[in-house]
């Protein structure tokens, strides 16, 4: 019969100098380095998972960061364009001024061949009547230029419902991270007429990702105002319509939860807080489950 191989570890006590033997088998020392072999496979995954779980976090640390930078940076910029906006818009009504008293100038003058002449200049009673026939045009304009903007202005409600979410920071319904809301969120039930908020023209009217059915409308000067999660079109793109006038359905249609209305109001293509122009136009709207900071 074979004898087992094994190995021998000796003791030796250091006050009674006895001896004592520990016989080990071969197999109980292979187990154990194999166990340890183990272990020591086992706390390197252990540590190189915590090392990738730790870099995913910076990288994901300093993403968000990064969007709250640029989240910052664009809201600077949109302020920028809406002031350029109305700065333009100053200025090309200066423009306008300018060019239509330079024209009065060059009436009165005459012709340039005839200046030798003498300067054609009439008579009081015909300055008195030039000047009140000038006044009387100057405010027919006014007049008719404050009822065309305010026509144009999209101050009416589109759809007679609550508002259910608020234009800036909010979270996502699907992921639950930040995002930008760049409109507001009316509640309707689906089939609820929606209506356009000033006069204009329709420039899409088309399916557009997570808008859904989407219809844009064209105000002039730069002002459009957007229709998202429809059901229905009742207006097409290149089509005038008039401030009250139906433009579709309310549906939900899109990246939606349930029926409501997306509504957005843009000026040089920036998104504005759609409110300051819905709050002029008063109504039994409320804002819903919470106050939004409009």
């Amino acid at each position: 019969m074979k004898k087992q191989e094994y190995f021998v570890v000796v003791l030796a006590h250091s006050l009674h100098g006895r001896l004592r033997r520990i016989h080990i088998p071969h197999q109980a020392v292979y187990v154990i380095v194999a166990l340890a072999l183990i272990g020591s496979f086992s706390v390197f995954g252990f540590v190189a998972s915590y090392v990738r779980m730790a870099w995913k976090v910076a990288n994901y640390n300093a993403m968000m960061r990064e969007a709250d930078a640029m989240r910052t940076r664009y809201q600077n910029l949109q302020r920028v364009v809406t002031q350029t906006n109305e700065q333009l818009a100053s200025l090309q009504l200066y423009a306008r001024e300018v060019s239509i008293a330079y024209g009065i100038k060059q009436k009165l003058e005459g012709p340039a061949d005839i200046s030798a002449e003498g300067r054609l200049v009439p008579t009081f009673a015909e300055s008195l009547a030039d000047y009140n026939f000038l006044r009387t045009v100057n405010s027919l304009a006014i007049d008719s230029r404050r009822r065309i903007q305010g026509a144009s202005q999209p101050n009416l409600w589109p759809v007679n419902g609550a508002l259910l979410g608020a234009f800036g920071e909010r979270d996502d319904p699907f992921s639950g991270e930040g995002e930008f809301h760049t409109g507001v969120d009316i509640r309707a039930p689906a089939g609820t007429p929606v209506h356009a908020t000033g006069d204009g023209v329709v420039i899409f009217s088309e399916w557009n990702g997570g808008y859904g059915r989407l219809l844009i409308v064209d105000h002039g000067k730069g002002l459009e105002t957007y229709y998202a999660h429809l059901s229905r079109f009742f207006a097409h793109a290149g089509q005038a319509v008039r401030r009250g006038d139906v433009l579709g359905e309310v549906g939900s249609t899109g990246r939606v939860t349930g029926p409501h209305l997306h509504y957005e109001v843009r000026i040089a293509g920036a998104p504005v807080n759609p409110y300051r122009y819905l709050a002029k136009a008063g109504g039994n709207q409320r804002a819903a489950s919470r106050d939004f900071p409009f």
